[in-house]
């Protein structure tokens, strides 16, 4: 690098002029972003079209000279996407690339793409147009999933296995209610990406660094010509908010920590000991040295990858807390954690659909744990609650009855029968299927509640679906 900020191959930095001595190998080494926020390319080079046309409208520009610039930004999006784009030792992210790129090939009209404009607001532009298209994707991609559950749960009909609490058996429920329950947390996940891209749809263009400007900037047409619904309300709040990648990266980890649920799930169903999930080939790994093993790899990463996720968001977090206004290089951490938890989780969705698809649920097992007479133990307390007992008394009954069933001293059955305020009626209540069929609540895990939950949980999916094409 020259003395006056020039390398040794003729770039320049932006800020060359204030410099009388270019920066060191070590300070561009350290601070350069380009390897990773090269994927901002496609927002930067829309978020600079928007710029140019608002610099045209603010009389800034002449039209030829605008001409010049957009035909020059359409060359290097070329070039990016055909991968001809020859990238130099200067430039220390993708905003500097592309105007430096731009300047070549536009000459002086592209000394101008930058009037008005800081990489402050620049960045807090593409890293918003960035989000808003990536939180669109991920929940158009959970969507996906929650299909998956709703077809599964519909072609298992009113196939039933042991509810638990604490993992300990505790009462039947229909395999769809089970399945549904993942659905509803994915809603949520749903609701909660749509909302967070909502408060994140304003345009920081036009902040400057961070006070504005004194130029005629139009930031109401450039936030209208990027599709934001609203423009930024106070210019060092706009270039320094970061509030929207720390609620992107919550949403995001709290989606994770669903998947790791249902990833732990299918850990423990394809297990020989529960017996309830057979896996495809294709969705499972095998050991390299143990012949007969078939791995859920997919479902083990998507419950260690959650760490992952919510590493992410506490890092930022941590970043966050203690910068001043306005903006700070500190900032530059908001990138790697947001696309990295963006990739994961994109991967774990597609990855998770696949494996929940193609498995085999094994319904005679599920259905032989689940008919276990001690699974309808609170059946026989409301039994005696119908007909006057109140529910402690009623509890301590049938808790003595498990006590002496589970001593030997007689079956379940033999027990509740030969009881003087329970008898054979009672006792039928411990017949294979008969608890589940007894969920009659709204909500609850019997074959009527979980039908009219299906037709809300339908509705709900197509009015998400409606939601992400709006």
């Amino acid at each position: 690098m020259t003395d006056d900020g020039v390398g040794e191959l003729g770039e320049r930095t932006l800020w060359h002029g204030r410099f009388a001595a270019g920066p060191a190998e070590e300070l561009m080494a350290y601070t350069v972003s380009l390897p990773f926020d090269r994927r901002l390319a496609a927002d930067d080079i829309a978020g600079s079209r928007a710029h140019v046309r608002g610099l045209v409208r603010g009389e800034l520009l002449d039209g030829d000279e605008a001409a010049a610039v957009l035909a020059a930004l359409d060359d290097v999006e070329r070039e990016l996407a055909d991968g001809t784009f020859v990238f130099v030792p200067s430039d220390e992210d993708i905003h500097t690339a592309v105007e430096r790129r731009v300047t070549e090939i536009a000459g002086p009209a592209g000394g101008k793409l930058h009037t008005g404009r800081s990489r402050n607001d620049q960045v807090a532009t593409d890293l918003r147009l960035y989000t808003r298209r990536a939180l669109l994707e991920v929940a158009e991609r959970v969507v996906a999933l929650q299909e998956v559950l709703l077809s599964r749960a519909t072609e298992v009909g009113d196939a039933y296995l042991p509810g638990y609490t604490h993992l300990q058996r505790a009462q039947p429920v229909l395999l769809a209610h089970h399945l549904l329950a993942h659905g509803w947390a994915l809603a949520r996940d749903v609701d909660r990406l749509l909302a967070t891209r909502q408060r994140g749809d304003v345009s920081p263009l036009g902040a400057g660094a961070l006070a504005g400007s004194s130029l005629t900037l139009d930031p109401s047409g450039t936030a209208a010509d990027l599709g934001f619904s609203a423009v930024f309300d106070n210019s060092l709040d706009a270039v320094s908010d970061r509030d929207f990648v720390a609620e992107a990266l919550f949403d995001l980890a709290l989606l994770g920590v669903h998947l790791s649920r249902i990833g732990e799930e299918v850990v423990l169903w394809s297990t020989d000991e529960f017996g309830f999930l057979a896996l495809d080939d294709a969705y499972s790994t095998g050991s390299s040295m143990l012949p007969q093993k078939k791995n859920p790899d997919i479902a083990e990463l998507a419950r260690g990858k959650a760490g992952r996720l919510i590493g992410n968001l506490t890092g930022l977090l941590v970043t966050l807390k203690g910068l001043p206004l306005a903006y700070n290089r500190d900032l530059q951490e908001d990138k790697e954690p947001l696309f990295d938890s963006v990739d994961q989780i994109i991967l774990a969705l597609g990855a998770l659909s696949g494996l929940l698809a193609s498995s085999t649920f094994r319904l005679d097992a599920m259905a032989a744990a689940a008919d276990s007479p001690y699974s309808a133990a609170t059946d026989l307390a409301e039994f005696l609650v119908r007909g006057g007992t109140p529910f402690r008394e009623a509890h301590a009954i049938v808790g003595e009855i498990v006590r002496t069933a589970m001593e030997g001293h007689g079956t379940m059955a033999e027990l509740v029968a030969a009881h003087p305020r329970l008898g054979t009626e009672a006792a039928d209540l411990l017949a294979a299927g008969v608890s589940v069929r007894n969920r009659t609540t709204r909500g609850a895990a019997g074959p009527d509640a979980v039908s009219a939950q299906m037709e809300r949980f339908s509705v709900r999916l197509a009015t998400d679906r409606a939601r992400i094409v709006a």
